[in-house]
């Protein structure tokens, strides 16, 4: 079990504010799953214009923390530090459900397992939580 703070996370991750959607991991185990969280906070750039008066995060920015999730375990499993050399992209998104908005003041956990993988391709199972409710579900492929 491994934990990683924002700094390890930025050494891994090629995203940049304000497009990091992982603020630490808080459990990892090599080659099958990992556990990560997002503080989501009113002052987040996307609240402005999703939705002012009622704001939620956009779905799509639940899915990409999901997939950043994932990316983590990917360099994770494979024992790199290779930000900016090594990137995986996402190559598919499949069964994406939503079944709560997420809000600002929320803690959203990042709950992705490995299904296979051949190669550079990566399958995952992932779920988002909030306050222990699944507020997300949905099967990525990522690529190399």
């Amino acid at each position: 079990m491994e934990r990683l703070d924002i700094h390890a996370i930025l050494k891994l991750l090629p995203h940049r504010y304000p497009f990091v959607l992982i603020d630490k991991v808080i459990e990892h185990n090599k080659g099958s799953s990992l556990i990560g969280m997002k503080n989501v906070t009113y002052n987040e750039p996307f609240f402005t214009g999703h939705f002012p008066e009622n704001p939620i995060m956009p779905g799509v920015l639940v899915v990409e923390s999901l997939a950043q999730a994932s990316g983590l375990l990917i360099f994770l499993n494979n024992g790199e530090i290779v930000r900016g050399k090594d990137v995986y992209y996402f190559a598919g998104i499949k069964d994406v459900r939503f079944r709560k908005p997420v809000m600002p003041g929320d803690q959203l956990y990042l709950h992705v397992e490995v299904e296979r993988h051949k190669l550079d391709v990566w399958k995952f199972n992932a779920a988002a939580k909030v306050d222990g409710e699944v507020v997300c579900t949905t099967n990525l492929t990522l690529a190399k």
